[in-house]
């Protein structure tokens, strides 16, 4: 007997008469993510299949699966002939292991099939108990696992008992395209697999300020927009020299105001960049309150010089949620490592919390930023992840 992998979506069944477009794109993303590896994918009845892969890449697929947006659940499977005999073997080798209590539960596509699905049910239950007597009792109505048994008009029989859960939301492309701010702490990230999860695609863009942060910082950043990238389908990251507005913005402008201008000039420069990439949205990974750039009056002020849509996932978030989500999806570790970026160079005693944004253009009033930002776009280093 061979063993398959069942996938199925949940959202998708939602989408009426567009629901065969959100089908054969995530298709095309799990066939992308698993294009390294020698199996066969075929589509089944709003189900997915994945077979003929050899049993040490068993455990790689399951990984890559976990971080496809859109994948609801996934199943490992028996596959045999429509026998009798066959489905009974294999219902077996299934619960050799198993201990508690169980349910059989048949369901048969092919009506054609003998004996019906009560009875297949009835007679299967029967044989595990005769098998295996002191390890599995039965219990339909709250058993510890269920034997699924499902009769394809095909001339195939799954037998399953295991449900995977992924990561659910709807396919990586399927919502357009953003730009993703991406610093080196614990939101951003975290901000980016959540918008991944509703199906927009990323890139990323990274503000370095080298000598003054180096290039370990850089690195982390980099490391972490990998992590992002596993449920993005691979991931762009643009790193901005930003170190020469930073000293501008120091001795030219009134020092509470150093972050303030910092975001705006960050938000002009993802902006131009985003639609240069065929971007439609800004991603931060801002959380309303929680520190000075990131008042309701210090987002009005860098929402100001954009025109773009800007997405805040987490602007409603407490910390403890973020830092849960993070630990999720492997990017809080790699977040707490000690490496200073851009936000921590020249940072004020008392920043402005509540910027007015009439003091804030007249501070700005004093930079050259169109000079700073077209010098911002010849130091720009791209990294394909």
């Amino acid at each position: 007997m061979k063993t398959a992998i069942i996938i199925r979506y949940c959202e998708i069944h939602l989408k009426g008469k567009n629901r065969g477009f959100f089908e054969k794109l995530l298709k095309e993303n799990i066939k992308r993510s698993t294009k390294d590896i020698n199996c066969t994918f075929t589509t089944m009845h709003s189900r997915y299949l994945i077979e003929d892969f050899d049993e040490n890449d068993y455990e790689i697929i399951c990984e890559k699966l976990k971080k496809i947006a859109g994948i609801h659940t996934f199943s490992p499977a028996l596959v045999v002939d429509n026998d009798f005999t066959q489905i009974e073997q294999a219902v077996l080798e299934l619960c050799k292991e198993k201990e508690g209590t169980f349910k059989v539960a048949t369901n048969r596509a092919d009506k054609s099939f003998s004996p019906s699905s009560m009875e297949a049910s009835m007679l299967l239950g029967g044989k595990i108990l005769e098998t295996y007597p002191k390890q599995l009792k039965v219990d339909v109505k709250n058993p510890d696992f269920v034997v699924n048994v499902d009769i394809r008009e095909d001339g195939k029989t799954f037998i399953y008992s295991d449900t995977v859960q992924c990561i659910s939301g709807m396919p990586v492309g399927s919502a357009g395209k953003g730009m993703l701010l991406i610093s080196g702490g614990i939101d951003s990230p975290v901000a980016g697999y959540l918008t991944a999860k509703r199906g927009m695609k990323l890139d990323c863009i990274h503000f370095h300020s080298f000598p003054y942060t180096g290039e370990a910082a850089k690195e982390k950043v980099i490391e972490l927009t990998k992590k992002v990238g596993e449920y993005n389908g691979g991931i762009n990251l643009y790193v901005v020299s930003f170190t020469h507005i930073q000293e501008a913005i120091h001795e030219k402008c009134p020092e509470e105001f150093m972050i303030t201008l910092m975001r705006r000039f960050m938000m002009r420069i993802a902006e131009r960049l985003a639609k240069q990439q065929n971007c439609q949205a800004i991603i931060t990974g801002e959380s309303l309150g929680q520190v000075a750039s990131q008042t309701i009056e210090s987002i009005t002020s860098s929402n100001s010089v954009v025109t773009m849509p800007v997405l805040r996932p987490l602007i409603m978030f407490d910390k403890i949620d973020i830092i849960e989500i993070a630990r999720k999806i492997d990017t809080y570790e790699t977040s707490i490592l000690p490496y200073e970026d851009c936000c921590t160079v020249f940072l004020p005693k008392f920043p402005a919390i509540k910027p007015n944004l009439d003091r804030v253009i007249k501070a700005e009033s004093k930079l050259d930023v169109e000079g700073l930002i077209a010098e911002a776009f010849t130091k720009i280093e791209k990294y394909v992840l």
